[in-house]
């Protein structure tokens, strides 16, 4: 027991104190405590010689691994999901990022009127530019999508019937699904129409004095086919509008852009405005590729009520989040704008440019890694549950290692920091460039060359 050593010179290891910015100190003393205690337990039970002081170093540096990766850290997403939802969603644009750092590192005027000298509103400067790029009356901002769609709820439905069509009972990730999140809300559903097919029909008689709303929610994440039938939005709006009825959309992750430029195909929040309908909610850090947030445009009159719920207090979102969003939606309203938001970057790149990068990884590595090594094409996908069926051309690097299987090497890239998240494909890891940053390249070849160099 005496041989063991003292807490100070593990502590010591430089590998070990590098953890300190990250951990903090007390959480390394204890570690390197329950380190020897187990060492201590392991003698009094089985006896024998201590363990190696490198062992014990070792056995330390694993525990404190596992420490911080269940801390946020930063990953590289070699999954070929741009808006992967596990890893974060939408990466920030630049000017996002620098104008979190400009406004918040001190105070600001998030909620004074510095013309005035008095207290003013957090959500004017973010409606303002949600309508320039919108085309709608009003906006508001809550701090995600389903806090849009419950403070709508609440305000204008609570203790009334809510009609949705059968088709657009969607269940969105985590569990939660729109017939519970309207029970919750104290609302009633009122489901019209069948699996696959809804008329205008359906709606009407569907209506009478307890209707309060009509709720339109965007399959964002599924598609149904073959013989199917929807009421678009235009009809549902010019319905609301004849009966005196508020048509609310749900347009999930909702794009401020077309997106036929990049091959695919999603509604706009532009064109859900001009169809007419009354509230459009949606997310930011989806496919308008800013923070998340819970986006609300529509009429100036609703948006008032809804400004007037005291549930909004528990929803309203912070300077952080007010400042990443104004400047991303600034860049929408900049002609050059859009290329410098980072998830359609990645979407414009055209598949040369990834197979430059992946060649980038792999020729340095080629024969000095116990591991064969090929671009090949691939698929990726949207991610953030948008545009389900719709994958992108894409290019991966194939990694076949020949000591480890494809699992255990994709184990170990997820260790190495950055992590490096890729998938596997039987005996294959693939690392897939659509969503790389230029940056990334030398992070995957350097754990490459770590984890699969052979020799002494």
């Amino acid at each position: 027991m005496r041989s063991l050593p003292a807490v100070h010179r593990l502590l010591g290891e430089p590998a070990v104190a590098a953890y300190g910015a990250l951990l903090g100190g007390a959480a390394l003393t204890r570690a390197a405590r329950e380190v020897l205690d187990a060492e201590r337990a392991r003698l009094r039970d089985e006896g024998g010689e201590p363990s190696p002081y490198r062992e014990l170093v070792g056995r330390l540096l694993a525990r404190l691994a596992d420490a911080e990766s269940t801390g946020l850290i930063a990953v590289v997403n070699a999954a070929g999901v741009i808006i992967h939802t596990n890893l974060g969603r939408a990466p920030l644009a630049a000017a996002a990022l620098d104008e979190v750092a400009r406004v918040c590192a001190g105070y600001s005027n998030l909620e004074y009127d510095l013309r005035e000298g008095a207290r003013g509103s957090r959500y004017d400067r973010a409606s303002a530019l949600l309508c320039d790029a919108t085309g709608a009356e009003d906006a508001l901002v809550v701090n995600n999508n389903a806090a849009a769609v419950l403070l709508v709820l609440d305000t204008f439905a609570k203790g009334r019937e809510v009609v949705v069509a059968r088709s657009q009972l969607i269940e969105i990730g985590g569990g939660f699904r729109v017939p519970d999140v309207l029970r919750k809300s104290g609302c009633t559903l009122v489901e019209v129409g069948a699996t696959n097919k809804t008329y205008l029909a359906d709606y009407e008689r569907a209506l009478t004095s307890e209707t309060a709303l009509l709720l339109r929610c965007h399959t964002s994440n599924y598609r149904i086919e073959g013989f199917t039938r929807e009421v678009d939005a235009r009809e549902l709006a010019e319905l609301g509008r004849r009966v005196g009825i508020p048509v609310v959309e749900d347009l999930g992750s909702g794009t401020l852009i077309d997106l036929e430029r990049y091959g695919l195909f999603e509604p706009t929040v532009r064109e859900a405005v001009e169809a007419g309908v009354d509230l459009i909610t949606f997310s930011g850090d989806k496919l308008l590729g800013g923070p998340q947030a819970g986006l609300i445009v529509g009429r100036k009159a609703l948006i008032a009520r809804l400004r007037a719920n005291p549930l909004l207090r528990a929803l309203r979102v912070d300077k952080l989040t007010l400042a990443a969003l104004t400047a991303t939606l600034r860049l929408y309203l900049r002609p050059d704008g859009v290329e410098r938001i980072p998830i359609y970057h990645m979407l414009a790149r055209p598949v040369e440019r990834l197979q430059a990068m992946l060649d980038d990884i792999r020729a340095p590595l080629e024969g000095q890694v116990a591991a064969d090594l090929r671009v090949e094409p691939s698929l990726a996908f949207v991610g953030g549950g948008s545009l389900p069926t719709k994958t992108i051309p894409s290019r991966a690097l194939g990694v076949r290692p020949h000591e480890l299987d494809a699992d255990t090497l994709a184990q170990r890239l997820r260790e190495n920091r950055p992590a490096i998240v890729a998938r596997v494909e039987g005996n294959e890891v693939l690392i897939d460039a659509r969503a790389l940053r230029d940056e990334d390249v030398e992070t995957v070849r350097g754990a490459l060359a770590r984890i699969l160099t052979t020799g002494p």
